[in-house]
């Protein structure tokens, strides 16, 4: 394959996985797409070797960026926090925000791994303790959580619109 006709290929591989669904997205489609746009014949091996590898590029490039600004935002709630206005529970658990007088999310330690903890909480002998009523999330939790957020946003938001 000539220098020309591999820069076609990419060119015409990545412009397909930028305007992909990427969850709907598989190296066959956007192989057969790509065919049929350069008229060109991808199913030989080394076509194929050579468009996983423009697509294992992309995927790795996606999620550097993705990861990248991940680290952007925690950098930026981080100072929106105050690094000197951390404040801490009688337990001495990093209190992120409290939701009313009564809930709180914390991050915590609990056998050697930090939590993301919502709970409600009680006051007994001037301390606020605890309650059994809440959840602590593991990292992979959170994450899993999180990514989900704009799901559980629609969702509310169509519910909403329901009432």
């Amino acid at each position: 394959m000539d220098e020309e006709s591999k820069v076609k290929i990419e060119e015409t591989v990545r412009e397909i996985l930028k305007e992909s669904d990427m969850t709907e997205m598989t190296e066959f489609k956007v192989r057969n797409l790509a065919s049929e746009k350069l008229g060109i014949d991808l199913s030989d091996k080394s076509h194929k070797a050579f468009v996983r590898g423009i697509v294992k590029s992309f995927l790795e490039e996606v999620e550097s960026k993705q990861q990248e600004q991940d680290n952007q935002e925690e950098v930026v709630e981080e100072e929106e926090r105050g690094k000197g206005n951390k404040e801490f529970d009688d337990d001495g658990d990093l209190i992120i925000c409290r939701l009313s007088d009564k809930r709180r999310v914390t991050i915590q330690e609990f056998k050697g791994k930090s939590l993301v903890s919502i709970r409600e909480y009680y006051k007994k002998d001037g301390k606020e303790l605890p309650s059994s009523k809440g959840i602590s999330l593991t990292d992979e939790q959170w994450s899993t959580f999180k990514k989900n957020i704009p799901a559980i946003e629609a969702a509310v938001k169509k519910m909403e619109s329901r009432v």
